[in-house]
């Protein structure tokens, strides 16, 4: 595996590690590369190596272009790498699967579902009886604060609502790993905010582990156990960041010396690797 360069973070005060869990996601030299029209080829990754252990919150934060929803396509089994291999638990990735949740930037509910038929949906194709089914999306729908629109259809929600549907479809299905590809990116900055902490809420509840790519500096921080900063052209790991600040995170940790100092090491980052590119 190739080698990887880390850095902490400021302060060191988080009583709640998961060091000592198991690996659940393995990135193991991981090249994907497509042909050019002019016959030869363009690479989006280059040998990207990454761990992931069982409940953490993992982000993968880059510059547009550097191939990190690539990356989470790849892991959801949607395509393949060119070389290299990806394993979930210890199992290799050949295509998709119900260890793998995903939550894309994009609506994906089935309009002519309502929100809980949304929630049931893959609990409906795994036979799961229909009072457990019941249960399930209730208790999510509670999760995402969604009980009062249970028999809505997507299109009387706001996007901020139709996130907390998928999020909460993704989550039923008990998923080893949850994916999530910018899920908030099209959404205003004052729903974004509200769905950050949301997605923090449930997942302090939950304990899933998250793989959640964003190019929001901001963001990555609030939300992250680590940081896998990419770097473009091709895509690769630049550098991990620990982020060891307690949970539960509120928004107000923007104003704090270890988040400032955080946003300016991955700032610098990304500066570097623009400077690189030209």
């Amino acid at each position: 595996m190739g080698q990887l360069n880390t850095t902490h973070a400021v302060a060191t005060h988080t009583d709640d590690t998961t060091l000592d869990h198991p690996v659940q996601l393995s990135i193991e030299n991981v090249t994907l590369r497509f042909p050019k029209p002019d016959g030869g080829e363009f690479t989006a990754l280059d040998n990207v190596c990454m761990e992931v252990r069982d409940q953490e919150f993992a982000v993968i934060v880059g510059p547009s272009g550097c191939g990190k929803s690539s990356l989470l396509f790849l892991t959801a089994g949607l395509s393949h790498p060119t070389e290299g291999q990806i394993r979930v638990a210890g199992e290799t990735v050949t295509e998709p699967g119900p260890d793998r949740g995903m939550v894309f930037q994009g609506y994906t509910l089935f309009p002519w579902l309502t929100v809980r038929e949304n929630i049931e949906f893959g609990l409906k194709r795994k036979r799961v009886p229909t009072p457990e089914r019941s249960d399930i999306a209730a208790h999510y729908l509670k999760e995402v604060g969604l009980e009062n629109f249970a028999d809505n259809y997507p299109k009387q929600l706001s996007g901020g609502m139709k996130q907390r549907v998928a999020i909460a479809r993704a989550l039923a299905n008990d998923p080893k790993i949850l994916l999530m590809d910018e899920p908030f990116g099209a959404l205003d900055s004052q729903t974004r905010l509200q769905m950050q902490q949301l997605l923090l809420r449930v997942w302090e509840h939950k304990k899933k582990t998250v793989v959640f790519v964003t190019h929001d500096i901001d963001e990555a921080i609030l939300l992250g156990d680590r940081l896998f900063v990419m770097g473009a052209r091709p895509g690769h790991i630049r550098e991990i960041i620990n982020v060891d600040i307690l949970h539960p995170r509120t928004l107000s940790l923007a104003m704090e010396p270890e988040f400032i100092a955080l946003k300016r090491r991955v700032m610098a980052l990304l500066h570097d690797d623009l400077d690189e590119m030209h």
